[in-house]
């Protein structure tokens, strides 16, 4: 097969040369990552310990072991009291659950986080958390970790699109350190952090992540965080995914409208937002003392929950407490994450909704059910299934999760104007369109849409001549590029020519247009690159046209691009999307009758 008609400019990605730097600083921050996760586990550890056990310990205890009686009800409310101060004096930023926040800096801020948020997000996490807060790790260290990437970001040359790559690398790392689920985490800066899919953005926060993955283990080993196998599903297990993808998907919608319901009639309370995290802490108390286990992180109620190990009372006990505390913890406006806290209520509607679901084994549904319930509330049903995968390792539960996950988020993207994530962000005024795909304008090149039977002036015309013969009576383009002989030398329309004329003494007569443009650098455009970076220096410099030359060596005339080219191929791509079309028909009608028999 012939290889002469490919254009070796032409490629499915496009090429990077800083690509390798950036990928070394990823590395780098997957490091930071680890570390910090670490320490931020720890910090919840000591402070669980201070608050709960009156020790300093960086044991592992679980505040449901606590034997506080009725004072359980003023831990959650000191540590509250503890942030509002820290929020108040230290920085704002560290209020909610991590992501949004990440989410706004990469959009709107062009991913620059403050020192302050590096040490104060896991600082206040871990008091929250310490003192009863039911959240979880990751969405202070995915905060943490961005703003690691941050800041080393800032501390070199960077774009402002490689320094949010560098946070997000940050983020992803964290998640990576705290779940050990590194495809998940790197799906999650796929699905809510990046915003777009490139190999300069996806390969430095994949090997961030792989990074902390092999740093994880030298902690943490290398196991699942909760090993489960089930049996493989039958047929009739289908029905039951779609029901608990319904069930999950009503949910999630319901946390996400009753929680900034919550956080509306906090705004109302006629006292400072400093004091909000203390009034949830008392929330939180009296729900630690009507069921122990919703408080901290619950890692180990996960655990139990998905192994069957907990009855049905138990587990309505958890979902209701655990949901109405979250609502009014996060409300309150304090600082905690959501992914644990999305994984509990899942896995208990799982155990309860279990005895009704026809098909398959109990153990099944807790487990499908909090991938459902994580994907339709983040958004991220790609993430949210994976994730599932990496914390049990259960291979034949993949189809069900798969099944129920998508169910959940169809669910959840009909009834939900946004996500979880982004109700924050649009109620300070930044709409986020979640949807994205292939720009048109990076689908097409500039040679399949310039135009390349160009009428040019010649740079040796005068001034004045070249002013009266094309920009006369007898005017067929607003604008001409000028040549001499096949080399562009600049382009220019009547006003700019005129205004050149008028600079030289009016009559422009011992002034070739060559001459005068020689001052004013061309700028040009080439066949191989695309559409949009050409839309894009169009609209940098200001210009509505601009010449396409073989190279910039030869800077020889092939064509000329303008505005009007670049809108040809949004024009093919509405047509795909809004032209209905039918190619066949189909009759159902028996043959004969077709013919007239």
């Amino acid at each position: 097969m012939s290889t002469e008609h490919l254009d070796p400019n032409k490629r499915d990605f496009s090429a990077n040369a800083r690509l390798p730097g950036i990928c070394a600083l990823a590395a780098v921050i997957g490091v930071l990552g680890t570390v910090a996760a670490i320490v931020l586990l720890k910090l919840i550890y000591l402070f669980t310990n201070v608050f709960f056990f009156g020790t300093f310990s960086l044991a592992n205890h679980s505040p449901a072991d606590n034997k506080l009686g009725f004072w359980v009800v003023l831990i959650p409310a000191l540590g509250g009291l503890i942030v509002g101060l820290i929020a108040r004096f230290g920085s704002d930023k560290i209020r909610g659950h991590g992501i949004p926040e990440a989410i706004e800096a990469i959009l709107f801020g062009k991913s620059r986080m403050s020192p302050k948020v590096a040490i104060l997000k896991p600082l206040s996490s871990g008091i929250v958390i310490g003192s009863g807060g039911p959240f979880g790790a990751e969405g202070p260290i995915i905060m943490t970790g961005g703003a690691l990437g941050s800041l080393l970001a800032q501390c070199v040359k960077v774009t402002a699109a490689e320094r949010k790559t560098l946070l997000v690398a940050g983020a992803a790392a964290g998640m990576t350190a705290v779940f050990g689920t590194p495809v998940a985490a790197v799906l999650l800066a796929v699905e809510l952090l990046l915003f777009e899919w490139r190999p300069r953005s996806f390969l430095p926060v994949a090997l961030a992540c792989a990074v902390a993955g092999f740093m994880r283990a030298q902690w943490f080993g290398v196991g699942p965080l909760f090993p489960l196998e089930t049996a493989p599903p039958g047929t009739i297990s289908l029905i039951s995914c779609l029901i608990l993808g319904v069930a999950s998907g009503a949910l999630a919608s319901g946390l996400s409208v009753s929680l900034y319901a919550t956080e509306d009639l906090f705004a109302k309370l006629p006292v400072h937002w400093m004091w909000w995290p203390a009034i949830g802490g008392l929330a939180i108390g009296l729900g630690g003392l009507i069921e122990p286990r919703v408080l901290g992180v619950g890692y180990d109620v996960i655990g139990d929950l998905l192994h069957g190990q907990l009855a049905v009372k138990v587990a309505v006990a958890i979902l209701v407490v655990k949901a109405i505390i979250w609502v009014i913890a996060l409300g309150s406006g304090t600082s905690g994450g959501v992914l644990a806290p999305l994984l509990m209520l899942g896995a208990g509607l799982g155990i309860v909704m279990g005895p009704i679901l026809p098909g398959h084994e109990a153990a099944l549904w807790p487990l499908v059910a909090m991938s459902a319930t994580l994907g339709a509330t983040l958004g991220a049903p790609l993430t949210a299934i994976v994730f599932a995968f990496g914390l049990t390792h259960d291979a034949n539960a993949l189809l069900p999760l798969l099944t129920a996950t998508l169910v959940a988020h169809g669910f959840t993207t009909v009834v939900m104007r946004r996500s979880i994530m982004t109700e924050k962000i649009a109620r300070r005024g930044y709409h986020i369109y979640r949807e994205y795909g292939v720009d048109p304008l990076e689908r097409h090149h500039v040679d399949e849409v310039m135009t390349r039977e160009v009428l040019t002036i010649d740079a040796e015309l005068p001034l004045l001549e070249a002013l009266t013969t094309f920009f006369g009576p007898n005017q067929a383009h607003r604008a001409y590029p000028v040549v001499r002989g096949e080399r562009i030398v600049g382009i220019t329309d009547r006003a700019s020519l005129a205004s050149l004329t008028d600079a030289h003494g009016g009559s422009g007569a011992d002034m070739t247009i060559g001459d005068a443009l020689a001052a004013h650098p061309v700028t040009v455009a080439l066949p191989g690159e695309t559409c949009r970076l050409v839309a894009a220096r169009l609209a940098v410099h200001g210009l509505e046209r601009m010449p396409v030359v073989a190279d910039r060596e030869s800077m020889k005339l092939i064509g000329i691009v303008s505005r009007s080219d670049l809108v040809n191929p949004s024009r093919t791509h509405f047509e795909e999307e809004q032209k209905r079309e039918r190619f066949r028909r189909i009759s159902w009608r028996p043959a004969k009758h077709r013919n007239g028999a």
